[in-house]
């Protein structure tokens, strides 16, 4: 759609312009909506904390971020925001000064346990009387918010002053064996000193002492039996001196000491031993806590109902009994074969009590998916610890529907206005021959349409089957060293067969194969695939033998070849350092080809040689109702396989692409790029584009905007920074090639906005994107021209001897709208 009357966008954003700005720029009174009010009467509308003293940002904003929760239930005025400006508020509570006093008394306790003991507080408060406006809707209906509000305003000036310093940490176990594992790892201590205390990290010290005593055989030890005692006193203080006036002053020295640099000694004692010695009372004595358990007999109820206790199921006598060397295996029907017991538990007869290797074993049990849900009980006997595990089956067989659809509207209008749509079936068997073995096979086919009448309707069509099987184990002519040591280990065989048919362009044949180990170490996946085979038979059809003739690098893309690879992906996932509402993501996976089957001479011209590398990191930051999500992505390959049949370039479906639901949405699927080159616009009808090296940065603001029923509707604001390149010299299409001197102008922006429907078991998402700045943008260096404003973009001009004039304008979209299923990242 063009507009030809440039005024209206214009006008249209300048008025969206006002209206942000005047809504934002008013106080936020004014924004403010009341419901059920006293009358006459003054009520908490707003809560404020103003932090002094010269604390570090990082910490400034922590403790800011938890007093908001310290605030007297009946001074706190509970606030919802509503689309991102307005505020809404009911009954409010009457404001009482009372509650003032226990506001502070709360924020004190909060202070203490981090280890401010010497705050000090000031509070103000102060009544404004405002009448609802009728702008708002909220009011508009409702004639009780007509009459004079007196809205109080509490303000809490704290100054937690300095922070407790730790001076020092001593283990005083009285046991031989506790004291020697405490003193073995205190390097690893969160009590260091010079840093500062609070009653969170003694917490911390003395549950990281708990689980090293319970991985050396203490299975009944708790945080109970351990103690922390603080010390605080000055050192001075104890010499002794019978003059009073000397006592006073000491103790005046060391009051004003401790204010301007306050430390604390900690120690930490078994508490049945401190109150023997220092209060005489043995009743805190725990002998069972100080002893050290071995394992005894381990049993599996593989085959245990949901319905089932457990606790009834031990020795129950209708059960048949197989008895093996580490473990007994009581079941009904024989569903399962004993490998998978011995290949994933983690304890064995004998050995000492480690409470990890219990957790580790449960944990393989219930990742392996056989089993639905994992049960243990354990007795006691004598130092030896009995273990009864009890695993429910999953449903043997599992079958699944999946719908997907996608929207990518023009950059070339006429050509790129298409709708996909795809659907699968999955059939799972979450036990192949007993052992535990998942198979998973899938029925994948779908279409891509072009909604323009004047063109085919049917563009793409494409079909795929898949076969993965899951062995839960490592199977391998060789020992795998350390092996015993991994999580999750299973290796993965996998064949799946694809059919793709680019109407007029090509149809693709595709076997692939792979054989590899996954594996996990506590939140760090690992997978390596050793051998990768991948069959493929290209057709090339009339349009894209055209678009070789005006694009001679598709040709080098597209060739018929196989590759024989390897490929190794890691992933890991980890909290926020100071901050446990931020979670990362990193992945890095490399792929090499032909390296060792390309030196076979008879193979050289059959397969190809590159290797490919890319890496992704992802970050979210959760606000109390918003998310900020970040991402960068980068990915680079390089064919090897000299200037012959190969070509320079990676084939194509190795290739990088940008553009759609999920990668830069303001370009349509496989339409940006490559660079700042105009080829792939001006030159014949095939115009995606595929590179050997991508660049891109995604930033998304989410926001909640209201609840419909069980729906969720979510907005976002989001921008999209990025490009694909070819890495090789092109002599025929330079400016194809990535180049830091041509950085700037190579570089792609876009902005929009998004709203998401949330039905909690899939999302609907829907993005509209405006290209801010766009490599094939011949004026303004790219940038859109906000003073010239139009919706598409006819600046190319080709040849075209059935017009008139001898040419035909291309004209592109300026903007994408997308459609697609879950987050973009």
């Amino acid at each position: 759609m063009t507009f030809k009357h440039k005024p209206v966008p214009i006008l249209l954003l300048l008025s969206l312009s006002f209206w942000v700005c005047f809504l934002t720029s008013c106080s936020e009174q004014r924004r403010l909506a009341v419901r059920n009010f006293p009358t006459d009467t003054p009520f908490v509308a707003h809560n404020r904390i103003e932090l002094k003293g010269n604390l570090p940002k990082d910490e400034k904003n922590r403790l800011l971020n938890s007093l908001e929760n310290y605030w007297d239930d009946s001074l706190m005025a509970r606030k919802v925001q509503r689309f991102g400006i307005f505020y809404s508020l009911r009954n409010p509570p009457i404001f009482d000064t009372m509650n003032i006093r226990r506001t502070i008394l709360f924020m004190n306790g909060y202070l203490n346990s981090q280890g401010y003991y010497y705050a000090t507080y000031k509070d103000t408060f102060f009544v404004t009387e405002h009448k609802a406006h009728r702008f708002f809707l909220a009011n508009l209906f409702n004639r009780k918010a007509f009459p004079i509000q007196k809205r109080t305003t509490v303000v809490m000036q704290i100054d937690p002053g300095k922070n407790i310093i730790i001076d020092s940490l001593r283990y005083l176990l009285n046991d031989s064996n506790l004291q020697r594992l405490a003193l073995a790892n205190a390097e690893a201590t969160v009590l260091k000193k010079g840093k500062p205390y609070s009653k969170e990290l003694v917490a911390s010290e003395l549950g990281r002492l708990v689980t090293i005593y319970r991985q050396n055989g203490y299975y009944q030890l708790s945080r109970d039996n351990l103690l922390a005692e603080a010390d605080t006193t000055d050192k001075a203080l104890l010499k002794l001196t019978v003059d009073p006036f000397e006592l006073a002053e000491r103790l005046a020295e060391a009051s004003e000491r401790q204010k301007r640099n306050p430390i604390i000694d900690l120690s930490i004692y078994e508490r049945g031993d401190y109150y023997r010695k220092n209060f005489k009372d043995s009743s805190f004595t725990d002998t069972a806590a100080l002893k050290q358990y071995y394992i005894g007999n381990i049993y599996y109820y593989p085959e245990t109902k949901a319905t089932e206790i457990p606790d009834s199921l031990i020795n129950k006598p209708d059960f048949r009994k197989l008895d093996r060397r580490w473990f007994t295996i009581y079941d009904r029907e024989g569903k399962f074969k004993d490998r998978p017991f011995r290949d994933h538990s983690y304890m064995r007869r004998g050995a000492m009590y480690n409470e990890d290797l219990y957790y580790k074993t449960m944990t393989n049990f219930s990742n392996i998916g056989a089993w639905g849900q994992v049960d243990s009980r354990t007795v006691v006997r004598g130092d030896s610890l009995d273990f009864h595990i009890f695993l429910s089956p999953n449903v043997k067989y599992n079958i699944t529907y999946d719908l997907e659809a996608s929207r990518n509207t023009g950059d070339v209008i006429g050509a790129s206005n298409l709708f996909g749509i795809a659907s699968s079936v999955t059939l799972r068997n979450r036990n192949v021959a007993k052992r535990a073995i998942q198979a998973v096979t899938s029925l994948r086919t779908g279409i891509e349409m072009n909604l323009d009448p004047s063109a085919d309707l049917f563009q793409t069509t494409q079909g795929s089957i898949n076969q993965r099987f899951a062995f839960p184990r490592f199977i391998s002519p060789i020992r795998i060293r350390g092996g015993y040591k991994l999580d999750a280990k299973q290796t993965v065989f996998n064949i799946n067969g694809a059919y793709i048919n680019r109407k007029d362009f090509y149809q693709l044949r595709s076997l692939v194969t792979s054989w590899g180990y996954e594996w996990k170490k506590k939140n760090k996946l690992w997978s390596y695939k050793p051998l990768n085979v991948e069959l493929y038979s290209l057709d090339t059809l009339a349009g894209l033998r055209n678009a070789f003739k005006t694009n001679p690098l598709l040709r080098t893309a597209f060739n018929t070849g196989s590759v024989i690879s390897q490929v190794l992906s890691y992933t890991v996932t980890y909290p926020g350092r100071h901050n446990p509402s931020v979670s990362n993501i990193f992945r890095f996976s490399v792929e090499e080809a032909g390296g060792l089957f390309g030196r076979i001479t008879s193979l050289q011209d059959r397969i190809y040689q590159y290797i490919k590398f890319d890496a992704e990191y992802k970050k979210a930051i959760l606000y109390r109702k918003t998310t900020l999500a970040l991402r960068a992505y980068g990915g680079a390959g390089i064919n090897y396989s000299g200037e012959g049949k190969f070509g320079k370039t990676l084939p194509f479906f190795k290739q990088f692409f940008a553009g759609g639901p999920n990668s830069m949405r303001a370009w349509s699927l496989r339409q940006l790029g490559l660079g700042s080159s105009l080829l792939s616009d001006t030159s014949g009808s095939f115009r995606d584009r595929y590179g050997d090296l991508q660049l891109e940065l995604n930033a998304e603001y989410r926001y909640k905007v209201a609840t419909i029923g069980a729906i969720q509707v979510a907005g976002a604001l989001f921008t999209d920074i990025g490009n694909v390149w070819n890495i090789k010299n092109d002599p025929d299409n330079p400016k194809s090639v990535f180049s830091l001197n041509r950085f700037a102008d190579d570089i792609a922006i876009g902005i929009g906005t998004g709203i998401r429907f949330d039905f909690n078991y899939f999302l609907i998402r829907i993005d509209g994107g405006l290209k801010l700045k766009d490599p094939a943008r011949l004026r303004n260096n790219g940038w859109l021209d906000f003073s010239n404003f139009t919706w598409t973009n006819d600046e190319f001009k080709v040849i075209d001897a059935t017009d008139a004039s001898g040419q035909r304008v291309i004209k592109r979209n300026n903007f994408a709208i997308q459609l697609g299923i879950g987050l973009p990242f």
